[in-house]
């Protein structure tokens, strides 16, 4: 059983820089005992090894941007990664329902709610896991802001190659200050401050992820923590970019997470693996002129889900632009993503039939699905706040640290 320690935190007020996120991992099989997928998963590797060691110096030269009041220039990296597997995933039965899991509703929030941060630096086994964690926050008590009244779902986010959850916080915030808990691993061999860097480390990153997890719902359990009362355990989606959409398509098949009751794959693909366990609504995001993760890579894996699912398709859309700046196509995907939390988290079927017409844009986006809509009504959505930051300013909490303990993945 791997232990997580939690070492310390910080509650604070958040800060947060809009980012150019980035990059995008090769990945391999996991031996099932097949000799012809074996054959298939060294195969790929060698591809992928010989590709990325080529590419790694790039990837450190450029890396991701932040920007600091003005957008950066976004990094260009091409490298032509071996396609997804087609012939480790069974079509999709045709028992599976294209309706959505029934989920008791939850009343959904009518106002944007203010954003806390908060840093838990977690480990699993000799693998330091970083965490942030966004909470829509309440009132300031002993130096620190506490979680808003009532229990949030939570949102379990995977960063990309050379990212970290900060250069996407500006995203994360949008989702936090909706009504949901936010929790980011920083993966120790793919981030930004990655001392020893293994593109190759995605393949464990799923694992990661598991183990955060379990930790946080530790946390939510623990009487004098924070988080205490506040975590709804049964409504936990994942959502990545890149190589984050490896690592949350890594939750749905060879390292299933039966806790994931619904996932977004923003610019990802499947490293391997049937995808398997209960079913598992997903929506991929992904633009159409993607030079890094190609965009067939991502209808591969589409094509692959058994379960209800539905595919925006960013128009001219690159490996990220789509989800920096107040674009169009930003626009689009923020509120349909955040629409299909709603619905799957919150049981919002308001949200649900705002879908199919949100996010098909002429000229900006397509979208198609199999999930079942019901017809839309007029209603109001979520205005951004003019601020997520409260005040007055929090200081570091100094309360002692509980441990909490990693399952492995259900």
């Amino acid at each position: 059983m791997s232990g997580i320690w939690r070492q310390n935190n910080t509650d604070r007020t958040a800060h947060f820089p809009r980012a150019t996120p980035c990059r995008h991992p090769g990945g391999h099989g996991v031996r099932n005992g097949a000799y012809r997928r074996l054959v298939r998963v060294r195969q790929s590797t060698a591809r992928i090894l010989a590709v990325l060691t080529s590419v790694t110096a790039a990837l450190a030269l450029s890396g991701c941007t932040v920007e600091a009041g003005t957008p950066g220039p976004a990094a260009s990296v091409t490298f032509p990664l071996p396609p997804p597997p087609t012939g480790n995933t069974p079509p999709p039965a045709p028992s599976v329902s294209a309706t959505l899991p029934a989920l008791a509703p939850l009343p959904v929030p009518d106002r944007p709610y203010p954003v806390s941060r908060r840093i838990l630096d977690l480990s699993r086994d000799d693998r330091p896991l970083r965490t942030v964690v966004l909470f829509p926050s309440g009132s300031y008590v002993d130096g620190a802001f506490d979680v808003a009244d009532g229990r949030f779902p939570v949102v379990l986010f995977s960063h990309g190659l050379r990212g970290s959850p900060e250069l996407y916080e500006s995203r994360l915030v949008r989702v936090a200050e909706a009504g949901f808990i936010v929790v980011a691993p920083t993966y120790p061999h793919t981030s930004t401050t990655a001392t020893s860097y293994d593109p190759l480390d995605v393949l464990n990153q799923p694992a990661d992820a598991s183990a955060v997890l379990t930790a946080v719902l530790a946390l939510a359990q623990t009487e004098d923590d924070r988080l205490a009362g506040h975590v709804d355990e049964d409504r936990i989606a994942a959502i990545g970019h890149s190589a984050g959409g490896y690592t949350t398509t890594g939750l749905l098949s060879t390292n299933r997470d039966e806790r994931i009751r619904a996932a977004v794959v923003l610019a990802g693909s499947s490293l391997s693996g049937a995808f398997t366990g209960p079913a598992t609504p997903v929506l991929f995001v992904h633009g159409d002129r993607d030079a890094v993760v190609p965009y067939s890579y991502g209808r591969t894996t589409y094509g692959q889900i058994p379960w209800p699912k539905a595919f925006l398709t960013v128009i001219d859309g690159g490996h990220a632009d789509y989800l920096t700046g107040g674009s169009p196509a930003s626009t689009t995907v923020t509120d349909s993503v955040l629409d299909f939390l709603r619905a799957t988290l919150y049981g919002d079927t308001d949200a649900l039939a705002r879908i199919p017409g949100g996010a098909a844009v002429d000229g900006v986006t397509r979208f198609e699905s199999t999930i079942t809509f019901p017809t839309a009504t007029p209603t109001s959505s979520l205005t951004p706040s003019p601020t997520t930051q409260p005040s007055p300013t929090p200081t570091p909490e100094a309360t002692p640290s509980p441990t909490a303990t990693a399952q492995p993945s259900q």
